[in-house]
């Protein structure tokens, strides 16, 4: 039902929707701030290591402050305890994709992108972490990503270039060949969780995902110096009909995924390898993708 109701509701009323919802949970945390009921580093800490984040572990973060709940400190808070959770060896990632809608009107409307000025539109966390000192951004116009740690250039340093944002020179894919973990911090797989695009670029994938239409996008380095490139989008319509969150219960069974809580956020973390390669099997096999979600 609630699928029906987003793909055919008018936009207005889901704006409308959004809005109300948000307005709410801001009074909720406005009332946990007068009551001193604050969301802790070390209870974050906790939660994190409960989750299964480990020391050295490479940890893709997909983020939504306002599902925490009321964090002492705020953003800084958040991102000093992912890094002592996976200390100096560990590596941390946020998406800082600059669309605040789909990456085709983005795009039609901004051919451009300046890796050290265009914001981040992922979430105050996400901001917050990419104007954090010694990030790497991976320079992409559209699904670019930003590391601090180890393997910060590594993740970040052949994105630039690629017709298509989640093949085997993106982080996405990258973190798949490091054993990474994808967390999803108070998300949904059907609202944030990218790397369920990495099926389309490593398979002959049989639907036509991505729009017709190749983007020729002026790029701005951390120098300055002006450069073109190339790049598809995700066509809108068969966006449209995605169906992410149906996914979850075979990658439950199949131990990709483990649920927990950090903060008052319902959370998950993934094993990114494990889950492209039951991407994989069970699109082969099955037909299953976030499109048919229940097999072709």
């Amino acid at each position: 039902m609630k699928q029906l109701i987003l793909k055919y509701a008018p936009e207005f009323l889901l704006n409308w929707a959004k809005r109300l919802k948000k307005n709410q949970r801001r009074k909720q945390l406005q009332k946990q701030q007068e009551t001193k009921f604050l969301i802790t580093k070390e209870r974050l800490k906790e939660d994190l290591k409960k989750i299964g984040i480990h020391t050295g572990d490479s940890v893709l973060v997909h983020s939504s402050m306002s599902k925490i709940g009321f964090v002492e400190g705020g953003a800084k808070t958040i991102v000093e305890a992912l890094f002592e959770t996976v200390g100096e060896t560990g590596t941390i990632l946020f998406p800082t994709f600059p669309a605040k809608g789909r990456n085709k009107t983005h795009l039609e409307e901004h051919p451009f992108f300046d890796i050290k000025n265009t914001p981040s539109q992922m979430g105050s966390i996400t901001e917050y972490f990419r104007t954090s000192g010694n990030v790497f951004r991976s320079f992409h116009p559209t699904d670019c990503v930003c590391a601090k740690g180890p393997l910060a250039d590594y993740y970040t340093n052949s994105h630039f270039g690629q017709l298509t944002p989640y093949n085997e020179h993106s982080p996405f894919r990258k973190l798949c060949a490091e054993k990474g973990k994808i967390l999803m911090l108070g998300t949904t797989l059907n609202g944030a969780c990218t790397n369920l695009h990495t099926l389309e670029d490593a398979v002959d994938f049989k639907f036509p995902v991505y729009d017709k239409k190749i983007f020729e996008v002026k790029m701005i380095d951390a120098a300055g110096k002006e450069s073109t490139m190339k790049t598809k989008v995700h066509n809108p319509e068969y966006s449209a009909k995605r169906n992410c969150d149906a996914l979850k219960p075979m990658f439950e069974r199949e131990q990709v995924l483990v649920n927990g809580m950090i903060g008052e956020a319902k959370s998950m973390l993934i094993d990114a390898d494990a889950m492209l390669q039951s991407m994989i099997k069970n699109y082969n096999e099955k037909g299953v993708t976030m499109y048919t979600p229940f097999g072709s």
